[in-house]
């Protein structure tokens, strides 16, 4: 029986969730932890800085956290209710732009969480968009490093593009736009070839599945959404994937994000 119990397994639930706000959508967010349980929860946009992240709420819920807080923009926090995440890095390497809080890395349950939000990059073209690409360069180069260190990994969060047409409702209406735009989408292409695995994609290959919907003309209820927030696994990482998809219910509820959560589950 002690065998037994010593080598019996368990799946890791890690989620990622733009919450848009983190302080104005606190309720949103806790109903959210204690309904779905997240092992781990990558955040994003918190859009507070670091000395308002409502730590006690979050603690009161069950889970340790590490935050990168910046004004009004931004904004990247780790939950974990199965230990403390350790930090590693809290931005990429080299990032021009180090006042904006955009990616946060920690060591969970022997897994390396690269939790992240992407620039958007509109108007295109610009400097905005010229900054969206030159950050997904930098992320390539990280990402290339990580997979030479052979450490298992993931890479969450929203990543502020559409892979391809079965990600988009409508696709032509979003020919101008930054997160659909060719450069992007080749980077976003280019990063996965690297090894890493789309978990979402790769079980679901077929299926058209969003995570994003704009607040107006019933977007949600239409179904009128774009999948930009994606989990990429290591390879050794996805060899123990199991399940995953999008937590469609909080993006339903009143005052909340126009992001749903998404979540992979893996043997831990």
């Amino acid at each position: 029986m002690f065998l037994l119990l010593m080598t019996k397994k368990r799946r890791l639930r890690i989620a990622s969730y733009n919450i848009n706000g983190i302080n104005s959508r606190l309720a949103v967010l806790t109903r959210w932890l204690a309904e779905f349980q997240p092992d781990v929860a990558c955040l994003q946009e918190l859009k507070c800085t670091d000395e308002v992240f409502p730590r006690e709420a979050i603690e009161a819920a069950g889970y340790s956290a590490i935050w990168h807080g910046q004004r009004s923009w931004n904004g990247v926090a780790t939950l974990s209710r199965v230990g403390e995440p350790v930090e590693t890095r809290r931005a990429l390497p080299s990032d021009p732009k180090l006042e904006q809080s955009r990616y946060l890395e920690a060591a969970v349950c022997g897994i390396l969480v690269g939790n992240m939000y992407a620039p958007n990059g509109n108007p295109r073209p610009g400097p905005k968009f010229d900054y969206k690409l030159e950050w997904m360069d930098r992320l390539h180069e990280h990402a290339a490093g990580l997979l030479g260190s052979g450490v298992p990994a993931v890479l969450i969060g929203d990543f502020n593009v559409i892979p391809s047409d079965r990600d988009v409702y409508k696709p032509e209406r979003w020919l101008k736009d930054a997160l659909f735009a060719p450069e992007a989408r080749e980077r976003y292409e280019q990063l996965v070839a690297q090894g890493w695995t789309d978990a979402i994609r790769h079980l679901h290959p077929d299926e058209r599945i969003y995570t994003f919907w704009h607040y107006w003309r019933n977007s949600f209820q239409r179904d009128a959404g774009i999948r930009i927030d994606h989990a990429l696994l290591s390879p050794s990482l996805a060899k123990k994937l199991k399940s995953a998809g999008v937590d469609r219910t909080p993006r339903g509820w009143e005052k909340t994000s126009d992001h749903a959560p998404i979540w992979v589950e893996v043997e831990a």
